[in-house]
């Protein structure tokens, strides 16, 4: 990749502090970015500022903010729209890469404050009763400034046309491919076992689903066990289980990343039982790039990453009977599983960061033909836009 050095600014609008597919992606990317050469300033809401990188600029604490069947710390106001003024300012940029310019958040703030080649990544998924795109007419003004927009999925291209009558190249978030493929198989986690990743105490995450499924998967596959891994309180959980299967849950809380790439390697499935809300699904990618067999709702944005069902198999969301009949199959045919696990494996590259960071440095090099470098727009013409009083 022989690329001119640029200084980039990237937003991040939701609290770096918090795991989310949206805060991976920004860190990752600008990771990449730097081992790349390219000077990096990542503008996040952050709680701990003292545990953040180097090349993190903390905008304020979040809020929490119930967004999209989640809660999302997020931060807006007149003191972090001065914030975003001087890293903007400060940081000289040559280009600005705002990630979820659409909702209210410091990402927004960038996009009203700032000239110059600006690129926008689109990442909801989300219906228009619920999307916070309801104050549409508020921010097509401020989403045609944008220079170039990215959608990370066909679902999140499509929220976008719907709600914003506006366009994205698609391109997908990023993961790191070999250090998946590289895991090791673990005694105590492989076997029958069914795997699962995220904050199971979230409904969208879909964990009461497979929950539902299990007595019947436990039927025609006695020695079964369920695996799950991530931040909750357990003991709720597992009041909720018939007492007879309770010996078939571990809850192993957080892992690091080398114990998530042997996981992966491990079980023998991974579920993602997902009842919405989801754009991408990066630890679908993540789960084939380490040798799972994925087994996945079939909401739009999981369907579309497995390829209707030819990389990973499909469930119908929010079924726990489909889940434990596919289920059930894949357990009871190991070459099916086997050739599943291996298409998917071959597939996971292309959403290796060498691919995806390429493709976004095309973006780049589109958004800067012409241009001088990011400026600020003037304090009143950009007061007015936070306002939303454009043209007083």
């Amino acid at each position: 990749m022989n690329q001119k050095k640029l200084r980039i600014g990237l937003v991040c609008p939701y609290g770096w502090d918090t795991p989310g597919g949206v805060q991976s992606h920004v860190r990752d990317l600008a990771e990449y970015l730097i081992a790349k050469g390219h000077y990096v300033s990542v503008l996040a809401p952050v709680v701990d500022e003292e545990k953040a990188p180097e090349y993190v600029t903390s905008a304020g604490k979040p809020l929490a903010i119930p967004y999209n069947g989640a809660v999302a710390r997020l931060l807006f106001g007149p003191i972090a729209f001065a914030r975003v003024r001087q890293w903007i300012s400060n940081g000289k940029f040559d280009l600005l890469h705002l990630h979820e310019p659409a909702i209210p958040s410091i990402s927004l703030l960038a996009c009203w404050a700032a000239e110059g080649p600006m690129v926008g990544t689109f990442h909801a998924a989300a219906k228009r009763q619920k999307a916070i795109f309801a104050i549409g007419p508020i921010l097509e003004p401020v989403i045609e400034k944008l220079t170039a927009r990215i959608a990370v999925s066909e679902a999140a291209r499509s929220t976008l046309t719907e709600h914003l009558e506006t366009d994205a190249v698609v391109i997908p978030n990023g993961i790191y491919a070999d250090r998946y493929r590289d895991g090791e198989v673990v005694e105590k986690w492989s076997g029958n076992t069914i795997g699962f990743i995220g904050r199971y105490e979230e409904p969208r995450k879909g964990l009461p689903v497979l929950l539902e499924a299990l007595p019947i998967i436990a039927r025609f596959a006695p020695d079964v066990r369920v695996l799950v891994a991530g931040p909750g309180e357990s003991k709720e959980v597992l009041e909720s289980i018939d007492p007879q299967l309770r010996s078939r849950f571990e809850f192993l809380g957080r892992i690091s990343e080398k114990e998530k790439a042997d996981f992966l390697s491990s079980v023998a499935i991974y579920v993602a039982p997902n009842t919405g809300g989801e754009s991408f699904g990066i630890i679908l990618a993540e789960a084939l790039a380490g040798g799972a067999a994925v087994l996945a709702s079939d909401i739009p944005a999981f369907d579309s990453l497995l390829g209707n069902g030819e990389f990973g198999a499909l469930f119908k969301s929010e079924d726990p009977q489909d889940l434990a009949r596919v289920a059930i199959d894949l357990l009871r045919d190991g070459d099916k599983r086997r050739a599943l696990a291996k298409r998917g494996k071959e597939y996971a590259q292309r959403f290796d960061w060498d691919v995806v960071a390429e493709d976004i440095y095309s973006i780049y090099e589109m958004a800067l033909v012409g241009s001088s470098g990011v400026t600020l727009s003037s304090e009143n013409r950009a007061w007015n836009r936070f306002l939303g009083r454009e043209g007083s």
